[in-house]
């Protein structure tokens, strides 16, 4: 808010450090907590520690020293504009704002810079995020939902951060598991599908759950009944042969019913507002895969133990000089020279890094694959891809359901589809009770606003480490920590402002407007507690996006937009903003809760949730 301020005294700490010939270093600002006034603090310690490194110093301990440096630093500068005054405590140099005009910067930038406030700078960074692949020839279900939402999340945070950002997935089509729906299908129910999107889609996922129990063993089986299996069972091995030798039949096969799963998952997708950029297919990267293995027997990265009847092995361990084991050893190629996950992976890197040209690769995938990718970003850093070491995995936890597990293999799974439904039956009820006079005409859209953003933000607002435990009734309460609660609070923002009959000018600037007048708001009253804590919440934001996305973590901003609709509810019921009284009072008020309300659609649109206008 104050950069320009800011900067003026970074300015002066650096002339002040040449002409003292104190080695520089970076000046590191954190906000300090109201108190009276807002303010940002430095720390010279390091400058100090800096200084003795280098023989420089006079003697004195670094706690003391940095001490001495902020008196003087805080003597050099005398006095600023913008800033009411300066204070040396420790080793800190602290800048206090005038109230008034911190308060109404805040507000004024936020109104100026509409959905982009709290935008980075470009990073001058590609990112490649990969997420949105649930396997082929199954219906896409809740679990498949957390890592595609965790991953949109991830993506909107490090693009809003000043990154480009490229969406990406990676689809699992080809497997015994793809072509035990084939061989059911083809046997069993060849031209008897349903036609529907999502029918078809679930239909293949029930196809799978019946043939799974026609190849598995049973207790006391007979012989007739073992002969019938093991034949299914070389039926469905034959027919993985011929897609292998690339039969058309088959093949024709499982294109067709490969693209029933996917009409479904981009219909989903859709629905969910998610555009994937870049589509990798497994299949695709089988034979180019084996081509990087030879790559990496050739320059003695692999060692290749076929002779033996062994496989293809990286001893990761010897080959980074470790003493203790940490990251085993990676068969990358089995015996028969069949590729596993793990080879098409670096050949799906190597794609990333020379065609698309990638800084960073995150893969948003559950955290049963964290060794899969310890190893697979080591043997690319081995292979010479400086870009493996800003490769991240996201690992997330599962979701079950209050009754236990889900296990697509024994049909107890949870489709999205099924839940999104029952998600917006649940509010249209709530709506028909709460708001009865709501035109029909915008039910279904506020309800489909409500549903999802309940589904989302029940994802993104547990660590994405732990498990989940869905439950629906906790997902769609208005109270509590929920998405419903806080789009509530935009709701509540947005009635104070449409009741407003008075003009309140860049009001409207998401709409692209801008302000002829960028200090309209005057608080030199005053403040309340309440919207002390609100500005303050606000002033957050931009740091929290910056955070995320360092970290990966759309927690950070799921667990901000919560903080800051406690703040605007607690505002709302204690601080009278159209009863105000004084017109000046009424009309800062005016502006701070467009500012809050701009901040909610910004921060709820990096978790993926639109707040509708009413509820």
């Amino acid at each position: 808010m104050f950069q320009q301020e800011q900067q003026i005294i970074e300015a002066k700490i650096q002339a002040f450090c040449a002409e003292n010939e104190i080695p520089l270093s970076e000046l590191k600002w954190a906000p300090i907590p109201f108190s009276g006034e807002w303010g940002i603090s430095t720390s010279f310690f390091q400058l100090a520690a800096n200084e003795a490194r280098a023989g420089q110093g006079k003697g004195l301990p670094v706690p003391q020293r940095a001490a001495e440096m902020a008196e003087q630093a805080k003597a050099y500068i005398g006095t600023a504009p913008g800033i009411s005054h300066i204070e040396a405590t420790k080793a800190y140099l602290n800048l206090y704002f005038s109230t008034p005009e911190y308060a109404s910067r805040v507000v004024e930038t936020v109104l100026t810079q509409g959905p982009r406030f709290g935008a980075g700078a470009p990073k001058g960074e590609r990112v490649m995020v990969e997420y949105a692949q649930p396997n082929t020839h199954h219906s896409f279900h809740i679990g498949h939902y957390r890592n595609t939402i965790l991953g949109e999340a991830l993506a909107r945070v490090v693009e809003f951060a000043g990154f480009e950002t490229i969406r990406a997935s990676y689809p699992g089509d080809i497997g015994l598991g793809v072509i035990t729906v084939i061989w059911a299908y083809d046997k069993f129910y060849h031209g008897k599908e349903p036609q529907g999107i999502h029918e078809r889609g679930q239909w293949l996922a029930s196809i799978y759950t019946e043939a799974t129990k026609l190849l598995e063993a049973k207790e006391n089986e007979t012989e007739a009944e073992k002969a019938q299996r093991e034949a299914y069972e070389a039926e469905r091995r034959e027919m993985y042969k011929k897609w292998d030798a690339g039969d058309p039949k088959v093949r024709q096969l499982w294109l067709e019913t490969r693209e029933w799963s996917l009409i479904e998952l981009r219909d989903i997708l859709e629905l969910m507002e998610v555009k994937i950029d870049v589509w990798f297919f497994e299949s695709e990267v089988d034979e180019p895969s084996k081509k990087i293995v030879d790559e990496l027997i050739e320059r003695g990265i692999a060692s290749d133990e076929r002779p033996t009847g062994g496989a293809v092995i990286v001893k990761i361990d010897e080959k980074l000089g470790l003493a203790k084991e940490k990251y085993r050893v990676a068969v990358i190629l089995r015996s028969d020279s069949t590729t596993l996950y793990l080879t098409k992976d670096l050949a799906l890197a190597q794609d990333k890094f020379e065609k698309y040209h990638v800084d960073r690769s995150i893969y948003v995938v559950d955290n049963r694959q964290s060794m899969h990718f310890m190893q697979a970003f080591k043997i690319l850093e081995l292979w010479g891809f400086p870009q493996a070491e800003k490769c991240f995995h996201l690992a997330y936890g599962f979701v079950s359901l209050p009754e236990g597990a889900m296990s697509a293999r024994r049909g107890r799974v949870v489709l999205f589809k099924e839940v999104y439904d029952e998600a917006i039956q649940r509010v249209l009820a709530v709506i028909a009770e709460k708001n009865p006079n709501m035109p029909d005409a915008e039910r279904q859209g506020v309800a489909q606003k409500i549903g999802l953003g309940a589904l989302a933000y029940s994802m993104l607002s547990v660590d994405n480490n732990k498990d989940i435990v869905f439950d629906i009734n906790e997902a769609l309460s208005f109270d509590g920590h929920t998405g419903p609660y806080i789009q509530n609070a935009y709701v509540r923002a947005n009635s104070i402002l449409k009741k407003s009959k008075v003009e309140v000018p860049a009001l409207s600037l998401s709409k692209g407007q801008k302000s002829d007048n960028p200090q309209l708001a005057t608080f030199d009253y005053g403040l309340t507690s309440h919207e002390i804590e609100l500005i303050e919440q606000i002033t957050r934001f931009p740091a929290v996006v910056q955070q995320a996305a360092n970290e990966y973590r759309p927690l950070l901003v799921a667990t901000y937009v919560y903080d800051l609709a406690t703040a605007f509810h607690s505002f709302y019921h204690a601080v009278p903003v159209l009863q105000a009284g004084n017109a000046s009072i009424r009309d800062a008020r005016l502006r701070l809760v467009a500012a809050a309300k701009e901040v909610l659609a910004n921060a709820l649109h990096l978790l993926g949730i639109t707040a509708p206008d009413v509820m």
